[in-house]
């Protein structure tokens, strides 16, 4: 089956296959609710800011590519959606949770993405994941992909093909241990577009850090 997803399509879908796993008593997802998912902080990037009619737009192209249908409960007047995605793929357990973190972080590598995975499925080690790469990267067509691996970087990502534009591997990062060693400017030399650049770092890396904090308490979690 060939799948061609916009950027918001593959937020909407890997929100769905998301909550589905992690919270089955919410799942089904309100309109509302999966806004929410989609636009939420932790796991997932980038961090989006999507209007209910976007989603809704992106709901309508799935449904029409029998990847989501709409239900309705019978004690509830609000419309419910739940992905298809099993149904059109019929897709081995640990690989589900293999594409819902690609569609939702994009490229990663194995073990970045045994960890972020492992909050929906224990992998049991870094070739289990490995294996589920290799399965969705045989299939035809293929679900992912292989990216080059990109200059300063150890290892090289994975990309699913559900997409509408060729997977990229984000770019390693210019001269991080010099800009880590570099003194920081005095306050009153900094212009206002340095200042509002710094916050957006921050914020980055209080985002980065409450995904963290997440990972760590799923990790956890298995041994409670």
């Amino acid at each position: 089956m060939q799948v061609t997803l916009t950027p918001i399509e593959a937020r909407v879908l890997g929100s769905l296959i998301e909550k589905e796993i992690t919270t089955p008593e919410y799942y089904p997802l309100s309109l509302n609710a999966l806004t929410n998912a989609c636009n939420q902080k932790s796991n997932r990037d980038p961090v989006l800011h999507l209007e209910e009619y976007e989603v809704r737009k992106a709901l309508n192209h799935l449904e029409s590519q029998s990847l989501v249908r709409s239900v309705s409960a019978s004690d509830s007047r609000v419309t419910k959606f739940e992905h298809r995605l099993q149904d059109a793929f019929n897709f081995y357990r640990p690989e589900i949770p293999i594409i819902c973190e690609l569609l939702l972080r994009g490229p990663q590598t194995p073990g970045e993405l045994r960890t972020r995975a492992s909050r929906m499925h224990p992998f049991e080690d870094l070739e289990s994941v490995h294996s589920a790469l290799e399965r969705l990267a045989k299939r035809e067509p293929p679900l992912v992909t292989l990216l080059p691996r990109q200059p300063g970087t150890k290892e090289a990502r994975y990309a699913h093909l559900l997409g509408d534009s060729e997977p990229t591997a984000p770019p390693a990062p210019a001269n991080s241990t010099a800009a880590s060693r570099e003194p920081l400017p005095p306050p009153e030399s900094l212009s206002g577009g340095r200042l509002e650049s710094l916050a957006e770092e921050i914020a980055q890396l209080r985002d980065q850090i409450a995904d963290l904090k997440s990972q760590f308490a799923a990790f956890r979690k298995q041994f409670e």
